[in-house]
């Protein structure tokens, strides 16, 4: 049994808003990705998408502990993984805690950690949807985790060589965004289009409750990245939601003008992009620059998707490209730019000094160009070894929830 006098030096206000958290990152991924994947999503292909996102969490969750969390937080090997001696969650008790979270017991660090390697590998799901098969999805995710998100973790997160260097993430613009949306981008490239290649959204009103649950659960993926129930956590938590109503607003606005009608669609896409693009910054930055940041995010993420997508003609389904993608290396460029000494210790050009921007420069075209290679790996190698890793032709027509699972999400009885 645990000495009661040894489990005292935990703070018990971090300990539980990190239980917190934690169970709010994971509602991001189920129930929150999965309805706005799968309401996005055609008809006949929204329960593949939802189980898409479904196995992606169980999957994560038992590797995670078998290796995942050794690999990306345990002992530093050469600045590029980590070691064996945490694989099985082996030498973490009641008493041991991570390095960079000494008020809380490992074991919950651990899993709040989990819980975004779980989101960004689904992520990635959403550039895939409608043509590959169920099979290929759950390889390529194990591959993905532990060759693009686990070596990254540890490189800026786990004491890797980029941490070393200076660069920063809060909570995930590069760990996270970058590199679900360069893999997603590079993974449609090589997929190549749907032979339908529309975007008819089957149910906006799912799209709209998982809009809701991302942004409530996204408080825990940015607040919780303090790792405390201290100052720092609160004005992460307001520049969550400062940065995500004001890119919700911009995209709204431009649709409005463009278009000539403001759609519900635009609406939570320019959420999702205020939020992912503020991740990086949410702890750095002062409630200006997250205003700021949301208006850029929400309008650049808007041109990307409404004007570039159609001029470059990649069929990345969802978007995850330009929104997480795009989002990410703008927020994680922002750290450089908008950084308040005030807030936590870095400043950025706007404060003074341009030497963070520049880190986080290199930092973003380091993850850039590793998670597009060994992406583009993974699927030669998938391709060598199962040859096709799309559905057929007709299966895609049926829909992949029949032809996949024997499911539809909707029986009508008459």
């Amino acid at each position: 049994m645990p000495n009661p006098q040894e489990l005292l030096k935990f703070d018990t206000g971090d300990t539980a808003w990190l239980l917190i958290s934690t169970a709010l990152v994971m509602m991001m991924t189920l129930p929150g990705l999965a309805l706005f994947y799968g309401g996005l999503s055609k008809r006949k292909d929204a329960l593949n998408t939802m189980a898409m996102s479904f196995v992606t969490y169980c999957l994560i969750s038992v590797f995670w502990v078998v290796y995942g969390y050794s690999l990306a937080f345990g002992h530093d090997i050469f600045g590029l993984i980590g070691g064996f001696e945490k694989i099985f969650f082996k030498s973490i008790t009641l008493t041991s805690s991570n390095e960079g979270a000494k008020t809380v017991p490992e074991f919950i660090f651990a899993m709040f950690q989990l819980t975004f390697a779980a989101i960004t590998v689904a992520l990635v799901s959403g550039a895939y949807i409608e043509r590959i098969k169920f099979s290929i999805w759950i390889t390529f995710s194990l591959l993905w985790f532990t060759m693009v998100y686990l070596p990254v973790a540890h490189w800026i997160w786990g004491g890797g060589f980029l941490a070393k260097m200076g660069v920063v993430d809060f909570a995930g613009g590069i760990v996270v965004h970058t590199t679900a949306g360069i893999s997603a981008l590079i993974g449609a490239l090589i997929l190549k289009a749907r032979n339908d290649t529309t975007l008819i959204p089957h149910n906006l009103t799912l799209v709209v409750l998982g809009t809701g649950l991302l942004w409530f659960g996204w408080f825990g993926f940015n607040a919780g990245s303090a790792l405390s129930a201290k100052e720092l956590a609160t004005i992460a938590f307001v520049n969550t939601n400062t940065a995500a109503a004001s890119a919700s607003l911009i995209w709204c606005i431009a649709e409005w003008l463009i278009f000539k009608k403001p759609t519900i669609l635009g609406l939570a896409s320019g959420t999702i992009a205020g939020l992912a693009t503020i991740t990086p910054a949410a702890g750095y930055v002062n409630v200006y620059g997250a205003l700021i940041i949301g208006v850029i995010a929400g309008l650049v993420c808007f041109i990307s998707i409404a004007f570039v997508k159609g001029k470059l003609n990649y069929d990345d389904t969802l978007d995850a490209f330009g929104i997480h993608g795009v989002g990410g290396i703008i927020g994680s460029l922002s750290v450089g730019f908008f950084a308040d000494p005030s807030i936590n210790q870095i400043a950025g050009l706007f404060y003074g000094s341009a030497a963070q921007l520049w880190l986080q420069l290199l930092g973003i075209g380091i993850i850039i160009f590793y998670s597009a290679m060994v992406t583009a790996l993974i699927f030669l190698f998938l391709k060598i070894i199962f040859k096709n890793l799309r559905v057929n032709p007709e299966d895609e027509l049926v829909g992949l929830d029949e032809t996949q699972h024997g499911e539809r999400a909707y029986n009508l009885h008459i």
